[in-house]
């Protein structure tokens, strides 16, 4: 009642923008009800019965000798012309007569994300079935894991529909076999084991006690690789990042921390436990990068490998650090995810939303269920923990990508059926089938909203994106080219940790320049030139710096310059490649034209990133709202272009509301604090 009560007084305007009423009179209590969302009828669909199989060696789970069998959920979902689905496995089909599929029907990692749906749904709803569910799928996950000898605590990736475990598939995951090692599906079973231990304590304790002694088992797995490196750091292109990570990626390491965090509460004295979350965590927070202007924008990224890669798939960071702040008390933590969330996705969402892959430019803009949904859990989470209303507003902007303010302008889930879709490709075409992670992100998304009545009717109420004015990507080899400049495309556009942007870049040397022509009409924007910064010893090895200038009308306007090269070791990284973008001092005024760079030794040149100062979402509906980004560390006005009155509501770069709602005409002047955003709707 308390979060409800912060979200009505706090965010007048947004529930005013959901319910289209006016702001005064928009509470929780006089808006109106929004239709629950939830609905696992698609999930049931996927679960299928599973033989546990006795007597394979290291396999064993709890009550298998009365229940010989469980269930999990078919990998993926074909969508058929009549709009039904046929499940399937992963892979081709190499045994026709067994139905064994390359890599299996069923994986550990589907299993226990599902497992998660069905506890939350259980907790949330008290639903009977799900309870059920969540059962029979925790016991087939202990089933996939070793109980025992060397690898003992690991899992196995893949099972057939007969319950043979398929260790090794095709094509061969990493590790190989797939329970040879840690891996990410080891970090969701933990996931899985802490929710399902949190949920099942009181209710049927022996379970939860076995449940408990699986957890232990992962853990102390985790604790003899990737935690007993705890404290050591390593260099990838020059950047000190944390050397504990599992598979040294903080996609899976933060699902087995939102376990932890589950668990812990429900086991506060297991000492060591504690011990791995607090680990985990601050290796998770290590991975905050860049700032305000400066790329990533604060984001947590995913692998500790590359510096120049985010990717929206697997980023329940943000999530993960607010789970893990108060189990111990930690505020860095908090201030590590509210960044994250308040800084990068405002100018994420202004750019486009979660696209597949920042490599370091918007290269893969497909975007899928699991991104969004990390997205969304994270800013409900943190809106939750620290009360900042902003979170809860760009919650309900995210979210309402389920609705249809996505890159296809289309509803991408169905209420009524639980139906959702794979993903949106970059071109804005659907795919419609409709597999296991997607609908299990689905629902996790689905279940917050339901909790959080006011986001779920700003989400509703937003069905398409009218503008989005953020990142765009001007390319180095479409520019005028002048003096030693040669242009380049190499084998391969994807370098091992980041993407030449448009397959090629320019080579140049001292004397030559570059002319690259801005985007029409753009506003005042922060250029960030991207070129290869590694210095990997050999002939094409950037050199000296590049000036750079903006050409706006008859006059030339300095933005400063930029380093060809900068030191440090290569590492961990999977090449001596670094394209880091980095910001130029001085904005590119509104109106300019082009810009030109200027080397002084040499460079490869891939692209520049232009970013408005003050980038801009603006989503419609029966509601309306226009957030306004800012890329700078100092106040800037923004004028409006909107018709009738609007509230503006002004937001730190945490999150935070700064001030009450500001009543303005359509054509008034808002201001957007440094670092942060403001959201104006209709009053």
């Amino acid at each position: 009642m308390k979060r409800n009560r912060l979200l009505a007084a706090a965010t007048g305007a947004l529930l005013a923008a959901a319910a289209v009423v006016p702001a005064g009179a928009a509470t929780a209590s006089a808006a109106p009800a929004a239709p629950t969302l939830t609905n696992l009828a698609h999930l049931d669909f996927l679960l299928d019965d599973v033989p546990l199989l006795p007597g394979v060696a290291g396999h064993s789970t709890y009550n298998q000798s009365a229940e010989p069998t469980a269930r999990a959920p078919w990998v993926y979902a074909n969508r058929n012309a009549d709009g039904s689905f046929t499940r399937v496995g992963g892979g081709p089909i190499t045994n026709a007569a067994k139905g064994w599929y390359a890599q299996g029907t069923f994986d550990a990692d589907d299993i226990s994300r599902a497992a998660v749906v069905y506890l939350r749904d259980w907790k949330q709803n008290g639903t009977t079935s799900s309870r059920a569910s969540a059962y029979e799928l925790l016991r087939e996950l202990t089933y996939l894991q070793v109980d025992s000898g060397p690898n003992a605590g690991n899992v196995v990736l893949w099972q057939q529909h007969d319950g043979t475990l398929n260790p090794s598939a095709i094509p061969a995951d990493q590790p190989d076999p797939s329970d040879s090692a840690e891996s990410f599906w080891l970090a969701r079973t933990v996931w899985a084991l802490g929710e399902g231990f949190a949920g099942f304590r009181q209710s049927d304790p022996a379970f939860a006690s076995f449940l408990q002694q699986r957890m232990s088992l992962a853990l102390r797995s985790l604790e003899r690789q990737s935690l007993a490196k705890y404290g050591t750091t390593e260099q990838a292109n020059g950047v000190t990042v944390p050397g504990w990570l599992i598979v040294n990626s903080a996609s899976p390491t933060a699902e087995a921390v939102l376990g932890l965090s589950a668990y812990i509460a429900a086991a506060p004295a297991d000492a060591q436990a504690r011990t791995d979350l607090q680990r985990y965590a601050q290796g998770i927070a290590g991975l905050s990068s860049g700032g305000v202007g400066q790329w990533p924008f604060g984001a947590l990224l995913p692998e500790a490998n590359s510096p120049t890669f985010w990717h929206a798939w697997g980023g329940m960071q943000p999530g993960a650090l607010t789970a893990a702040a108060t189990r111990p008390h930690d505020p860095g933590l908090q201030q590590a995810a509210s960044t994250d969330l308040a800084q990068f996705t405002a100018q994420l969402l202004a750019s486009g939303g979660p696209d597949n892959g920042w490599t370091p430019t918007p290269a893969d803009r497909t975007q899928i269920a699991y991104g969004v949904d990390s997205r969304v859990e994270g800013l409900v989470a943190a809106s939750d923990a620290t009360g900042a209303a902003g979170l809860a507003t760009l919650a309900g902007a995210q979210a309402a990508w389920y609705f249809g303010a996505n890159p296809a302008d289309t509803p991408v889930y169905d209420p009524a059926t639980g139906v959702c879709v794979d993903g949106i490709n970059g071109d804005g075409i659907v795919n419609r089938n409709c597999g296991a992670e997607s609908t299990i992100h689905t629902e996790l998304s689905m279940l917050a909203l339901d909790a959080h009545p006011a986001i779920k009717r700003l989400a509703l109420s937003l069905t398409h994106t009218a503008a989005t004015d953020g990142l765009q990507v001007v390319e180095a080899e479409k520019g005028t080219l002048s003096g030693s400049t040669t242009i380049v495309t190499p084998p391969s556009a994807w370098t091992g940790s980041a993407n030449w942007s448009g397959g090629a870049y320019v080579a140049a040397s001292t004397g030559a320049t570059v002319t690259m022509t801005l985007p029409a009409g753009h506003p005042a924007a922060r250029i960030l030139p991207i070129a290869d910064l590694g210095p990997d010893g050999t002939a094409s090895s950037g050199s000296g710096t590049t000036s750079w200038t903006a050409s706006v009308g008859h006059r030339t306007v300095q933005l400063g310059s930029t380093p060809n090269v900068r030191q440090g070791a290569q590492g961990i990284a999977p090449t001596p490649v670094f394209l880091l973008p980095q910001t130029l001092p001085v904005a590119a005024p509104a109106g300019a034209t082009s810009v030109t760079a200027t080397v002084h030794g040499t460079v490869r040149l891939d692209a520049i990133l232009v970013q408005p100062v003050v980038s801009h979402l603006g989503l419609t509906g029966t509601g309306r709202l226009d957030v306004y980004v800012n890329g700078t560390s100092g106040t800037v006005p923004q004028h409006l272009n909107s018709t009738g009155g609007v509230l503006a509501v002004r937001y730190d770069g945490s999150g935070h509301q700064v001030g009450a709602p500001i009543p303005l005409n359509g054509h008034g002047t808002v201001t957007v604090l440094p670092g942060g955003f403001t959201t104006v709707v209709p009053r």
